[in-house]
Order: structure tokens, then sequence, then C-alpha cells
């Protein structure tokens, strides 16, 4: 094969590729498996307007987990790819969010974040559960399927 012929085949071969990846990156940028970051606006939206009422009520069609962070935190920083993990394995199953204490100052008073991380773990139904610290992933696991995906299972068991 003519060398031309073989640098035209091998461009278009690239072009493809950065066409492929370019519409990958639009498909999932804002896909249900991305850990999305809430402001406070938004949490008023999706949960409920605490400043005109103290009852919870969560508007979402899936449960939540809330990951309460900053990004100077050591112990956040190494929970950010497990929770990238858990959002790919329970895409469309489970909402992942994200609030940085630092710039949502009043959702982490109004929740009383005074360490982190803490997770917040939101049912569809019923009241959210908050833990604190690092947790390993396997435990995090458990605690979606228990907390969230099957909590009848679980009263059943007590």
């Amino acid at each position: 094969m003519p060398k031309h012929i073989l640098i035209l085949s091998t461009m278009k071969k690239i072009r493809r590729l950065i066409l492929c990846f370019l519409l990958t990156l639009l498909t999932f940028s804002a896909s249900a498996g991305d850990v999305r970051y809430l402001t406070t606006e938004q949490f008023i939206e999706i949960f409920f307007d605490f400043r005109v009422s103290n009852q919870w009520e969560y508007h979402g069609d899936v449960p939540c987990v809330i990951d309460f962070y900053t990004t100077w935190c050591g112990p956040c920083r190494k929970l950010a790819p497990i929770m990238e993990d858990l959002s790919e394995q329970y895409c469309g199953d489970v909402v992942f969010y994200k609030v940085d204490t630092e710039k949502e100052r009043f959702l982490a008073y109004f929740f009383g974040i005074n360490s982190i991380p803490q997770i917040l773990f939101v049912p569809k139904e019923g009241k959210p559960q908050l833990a604190k610290g690092l947790l390993p992933k396997d435990v995090l696991e458990q605690a979606i399927e228990d907390i969230l995906l099957h909590p009848a299972a679980q009263a059943a068991d007590k």
C-alpha cells in the first residue's frame, strides 16, 4: 500500500476516534452515573425549602447519597474515587451528590456538619441517615443496599 494512502487511512481512524470520544463525553457528561455538585439553591429545589418549612421532603425519583466534603481534606480526597465508582455501579438506581462545605456553609450548618467527610443517605421515602468519616467501599455498598434500595428487607431482619 502506498505511504500516502496509509497516512490518510490512519488520519481517518484518528478522526473517528476523536469524534467517538467527544460524543461519549457529551453523552455521559450529565448522566445519572455522575457525581453531581449540589448548591444550596439546588438543595431547596430537589429536597425542600428549609426557609419555609422544617418538614423533610425529597422530590427525587430515586434515592440519593450526599457527600459533604472540602477540597483540602485528605480523607475526602480518598473518598472521591470511591463515590465515583459507586455512582457508576448504582447508575439509575441512586443519585450521588457532593456538597463543598466551605462553599455551601448554610447547608453544612443546616445538617450540623462539624467534621468531614460525612455522608447522608437519603431514601425515596422516610428520614435520611448520616454516616461520619471515611468509610470503606464495602461498608458504603452495604449502607446503600440496606438504607436506600432494600429498606424493607432490613426492617424484616430485625
